[in-house]
């Protein structure tokens, strides 16, 4: 007869054999030695007396007793709720936010802060961190994906450089997998609801061998688009997810842990359309906005609907967002005695983007391709050693990080873009530009943390780190026009004129330069925290990091001879100020938690998008610094359990972000397109700009934006929510049915990098419901209702190109309902 472990073993060696290119996910160093009772902790809510375990700090530490704002969703939560990927949770966690044109054009802020809101530039690194099982994921994209096997996600608010790889000034998003065990665990879940949804996740754990454990999870959904193509008759914004991800723990003692992890995960999507919203007059001439060039095509309005919810589109060139990710990590943790606990982290991951878009934003062949497929490697290091006693606290790091990420784009007008651009230079149907793009990023790191335990109440908390970082890149644009004839910098050719070669330059313009940047930087912080009683913790705390200097890597400007402006090539690296002070505390037998935390930030320098009209970049958009921005805020987490038949929560945010100094922003579309107004030898503006949206008026070089808020930020954000039971027997199984709810609510925010009075989103408010029966041995059977009132609301709102006035939008997911299964064994 074949044993149980027999059996699992030849399962997960075969499994693991036949996966397809595994990658990475181990977890903190408490991780490797995380008791039975920390995973109930995260299943269950807490513990018994509601204890949260969590690894913010490279050990086992229990949340309350942390100096530190962090949210923390268990495995329970995000199951319950659907979060299904880091970019859901921003639902349950208000100072996280998250936008998304597509995988690669996607921004992860918190309390305001991340990546220069707009399209995607490889050379800035993003300002909030994100790391599953230790390993940093430098790319984007994966806030996308769906969660493979998750155990916790952590939520750190603030920055975080002395205790992590890669230095971040906004916070970080800390996931940690759920790892092999030497008992025998599974689980599987089927989910099924309108728009042919259709989900499946499963996990099996067990023992190969007395030393070795192994760890199999898969993930599949599918789901049909949401907004209805008029013009090519498919849905778009699909959903399609495929991951799997293997581990293999070798325990040779008690005191060492090695895993070896692999994941896979990849997308291909019909994705990512935008619909109509509406026109905002620009200062072009009137014969050069929307409605009258709309007008030059008979027949096209009336195939554009003005209702933006009726989610109908008329895009015509095709959409894709193809999407794969993936690599290895080996993870060692060496408890060398009592005190000391040394791990190793190797990894490697890789990221491959290929892309379909329609950049025009409407259902004529103006931009009949736009499209950027792009391959990134990464290779990352690092070392920690941690220290704890009864005194003294401390973790000594070294981080080292490289990654390549190398970009063939090609742009492309149609045949409707002469008329529409009304630009008179012969070949402009096929002008085609071909981007060849590289980044390079080197980054070395020393880091500590000490804790020192003055009192039995009083710890003092500094930190250090010292970083270098280095980036190389290149930009190489060449321009061919509808024949095949190369289109030059300046001048003209013997096949194309110089006032043809001038009008296609308006278009798309040929450029080649090879940005550098590096440096050193030096960064600290210092908390104090003081345990006024038990369960009472307050703490303060000052940070001076930074952000580093980043590389555009998409483009620049040219000067009036076609020359790239090397100046904009390079952006200098943020300084940040941080102070932030915080209670924490629960009372009422632990019944009740009530977290609170007041921050503010400066930051000079901050890296933000601006965009240069009519500079001939195919997205018009680069990096700069704008002089000084500031965040400040105040956050609250509140949670009521008065017995395991309730339970509820609220978590708010207020966050006031702003450009606290901008004097040479670029002007919004209101202000643009206009004739345009010089300036003087001591940098004033000559003349008087026109009013907001004066069709044919003058157009200022720069506005003044000093005190405007910075664009993606809500100032107001809330999640709540609340779930009851009572006790039941169902389908032969003890149990309880239950009840629950979560809504989330944020206020307008600014969908620009200049505020415009065309792109406020405005503010909305999402509901779940859900209704099931949970039993005690893990079986779990629910339906749900997600945007239960069907609310209406854009994720983003953009401009179209060429200052025309056009508005276009990402739609927010409409109401959907399903149901839900899963066994856990």
């Amino acid at each position: 007869m074949i044993s149980r472990t027999t059996l699992f073993a030849g399962v997960a060696l075969g499994a693991l054999l036949a996966a397809p290119v595994l990658a990475d996910e181990p977890a903190g160093d408490a991780s490797a030695k995380a008791s039975t009772g920390a995973a109930a902790a995260a299943d269950d809510g807490g513990l018994p007396d509601n204890v949260i375990i969590i690894t913010a700090r490279r050990r086992d530490e229990q949340a309350q007793e942390v100096p530190l704002a962090i949210g923390v969703l268990d495995q329970r939560a995000i199951n319950d709720t659907g979060a299904s990927s880091i970019y859901k949770i921003q639902t349950l966690a208000p100072s996280l936010q998250i936008y998304s044109q597509n995988p690669r054009n996607t921004s992860v802020n918190i309390r305001g802060i991340g990546l220069p809101f707009g399209l995607t530039n490889d050379g800035v690194d993003p300002a909030v961190g994100i790391y599953v099982d230790d390993v940093y994921y430098a790319r984007p994209a994966s806030a996308v994906f769906d969660f493979l096997d998750v155990h916790q996600i952590e939520v750190l608010r603030g920055p975080q450089g002395t205790l992590y790889g890669k230095n971040t000034t906004a916070g970080a998003i800390n996931i940690r997998t759920n790892q092999p065990t030497f008992d025998f665990e599974g689980n599987a879940e089927l989910s099924l609801g309108d728009y042919d949804f259709k989900q499946f996740k499963g996990a099996i754990s067990g023992p190969l061998s007395d030393t070795i454990a192994a760890r199999i999870a898969v993930t599949g959904s599918n789901r049909r688009g949401t907004i209805y193509n008029t013009a090519t008759d498919t849905w778009e914004n699909e959903q399609d997810n495929l991951g799997v991800r293997g581990q293999l723990l070798f325990r040779p003692s008690d005191d060492l842990n090695i895993t070896l992890s692999g994941d896979f995960s990849a997308q291909s999507p019909e994705c990512c359309a935008t619909v109509y919203v509406g026109y905002g007059p620009t200062q072009k001439a009137a014969s050069s906005q929307y409605p009258a060039l709309a007008a030059l095509f008979p027949g096209y309005s009336a195939t554009v609907n003005p209702d933006p919810f009726a989610r109908e589109t008329n895009l015509d060139a095709p959409l894709n967002a193809g999407n794969k990710t993936g690599g290895a990590s080996l993870r060692a943790v060496w408890n060398l005695d009592d005190h000391n606990t040394f791990t190793s982290i190797t990894a490697w991951r890789f990221w491959d983007w290929k892309p379909e878009n329609d950049r025009d934003y409407t259902g004529l062949d103006i931009v009949s391709k736009s499209q950027n497929p792009s391959q990134q490697d990464q290779y990352s290091q690092e070392f920690r050693w941690s220290y704890d006693s009864r005194k003294i606290d401390f973790t000594l790091g070294a981080f080292g990080f490289y990654q390549r990420v190398d970009i063939q784009g090609t742009e492309q007008q149609g045949s409707d873009s002469a008329k529409w651009n009304k630009n008179t230079a012969p070949n402009l149907d096929g002008l085609t530009a071909y981007n060849t793009q590289y980044l390079k990023n080197t980054s070395f790191a020393l880091f500590g943390q000490l804790s020192y335990h003055l009192t039995d109440r009083l710890t003092l908390q500094p930190g250090v780190r010292l970083n270098y970082d280095k980036k190389e890149g290149l930009y190489d644009r060449t321009v061919f026009d509808g024949a095949g004839n190369e289109v030059p910098a300046s001048g003209g050719t013997s096949a194309i004129s110089p006032a043809d070669a001038a009008s296609l330059r308006k278009i798309y313009a040929p450029q080649h330069y090879e940005p550098e940047f590096s440096a050193w930087n030096f960064s600290y912080d210092f908390t104090a925290s003081y345990q006024l009683a038990d369960d009472v913790l307050l703490y303060g705390t000052y940070a001076r990091n930074f952000r580093t200097g980043a590389i555009n890597n998409n483009g620049v400007p040219s000067d009036s001879s076609g020359n790239p402006i090397l100046a904009l090539a390079t952006i200098k690296p943020e300084k940040v100020n941080h102070f932030e002070g915080g209670l924490k505390t629960q009372f009422w037998g632990r019944q009740i938690t009530f977290n609170l935390s007041a921050f503010r930030t400066t930051i000079d320098n901050f890296q933000t998008s601006v965009v240069a009209t009519g500079s001939g970049l195919p997205r018009n958009a680069y990096i700069a610094n704008a002089q000084q921005a500031r965040t400040q805020g105040v956050e609250v987490d509140f949670s009521i359990r008065p017995s395991e038949r309730f339970n509820a929560y609220f978590n708010g945010a207020y966050t006031d972000a702003t450009f606290t100094k901008f004097t040479n922003a670029p002007p919004p579309p209101e202000l643009s397109g206009g004739t345009a107004l010089g300036i003087d030898g001591d940098g004033n503006i000559i003349g008087t700009p026109s009013a907001p949206g004066t069709p044919g008026g003058f157009s200022p070089p720069f506005v003044d934006i000093s005190g405007s808020v910075l664009p993606g930020v809500s100032k107001w954000s809330f999640s709540y929510g609340a779930e009851g039971n009572v006790p039941a027997k169902l389908f032969g199984k003890e149990g309880e049915i239950y009840l629950g709810v979560d809504g989330n609510y944020r206020s307008k925010f600014s969908s620009n990098p200049t505020p415009s009075i065309y792109t406020w989103v405005d503010g909305y408010n999402l509901t779940n419901f859900r209704l099931g029966f949970r039993a005690a041995d893990g079986f779990n059977v629910y339906g749900w209702v997600r945007n239960a009132f069907d609310a209406h609301y854009y994720d983003q709102l953009v401009l179209g190109p060429s200052n025309t006035g056009l508005i276009a939008g990402f739609l927010g997911d409409p109401r959907t309902w399903g149901g839900t299964v899963r066994v856990e064994f």
